[in-house]
């Protein structure tokens, strides 16, 4: 158990930079108690004390602001940032080494007992504050959610999902699989639909100056032809 606190404590100063000392660590982060709150809750829950296991969860809420149902399944290094507000359903699954910042949910859409009802998060993603990632499907490995974004579809491994509903904007490469980012913010990346959007903002001015252009040229044209119909006339 000490082997496995050093090594929570180990990732969370190596991916907070406010992270001072260990003492501070064990002192100063809800989301480092939450897990160890869930860790008893889930044994009573394994044990069939269903009440026990519920009744400890709430009481780590109560404490950090973090509720994680005795249900869900919490890999190693697991880092929970500022954490108020993180809501971890009953079937969710999430893997080692993950970064979960505040404000997430690992929801269900599905009102069935014993179903598959909430996300299974692969071994290094990182979700952004406020993320919502609702079903029970599966985000792959090393994948990024960014802040606020709405998932309700499966996530392939290394993939940057943002916005609502939740797309891909950045897929899987070797560069990026190693890379840490912070909320999942993806820098020097623009947001494909965005682009798309501004494009279409482009060419509409460009149609409008055109029309401009041409309905000046039309009052052009008629003003000569009046001209010319006067003289004519004289």
């Amino acid at each position: 158990m000490f082997a496995r606190l050093r090594s929570d404590v180990a990732c969370i100063l190596e991916r907070d930079p406010a992270a001072r000392t260990t003492w501070e660590v064990l002192t100063c982060y809800p989301g480092l108690h939450a897990i160890y709150v869930h860790k008893l809750a889930r044994w009573f829950w394994l044990r069939g004390l269903k009440w026990f296991g519920r009744f400890t969860s709430h009481l780590g809420r109560w404490l950090t602001g973090i509720e994680i149902h005795p249900g869900a399944k919490i890999g190693s290094c697991v880092f929970i940032d500022h954490g108020m507000g993180v809501v971890i359903g009953e079937t969710a699954e999430v893997g080692d080494g993950c970064t979960i910042y505040q404000g997430v949910t690992l929801g269900g859409t599905s009102l069935y007992r014993g179903a598959k009802r909430h996300p299974t998060l692969g071994a290094g993603v990182v979700v952004g504050a406020g993320a919502k990632i609702l079903g029970g499907f599966t985000v792959g490995e090393g994948a990024r959610i960014g802040s606020n974004a709405v998932v309700v579809k499966e996530v392939p491994a290394g993939a940057t999902v943002v916005g609502i509903p939740g797309r891909i904007v950045e897929d899987a490469d070797a560069k990026n699989a190693a890379r840490f980012d912070a909320y999942a913010v993806v820098q020097e990346h623009d947001d494909p639909y965005a682009k798309a959007i501004h494009q279409l903002v482009a060419h509409s001015q460009e149609l409008e100056r055109a029309l401009e252009l041409l309905q000046a040229r039309m009052a052009e044209l008629e003003g000569d032809a009046s001209h010319r119909d006067l003289r004519a006339v004289k």
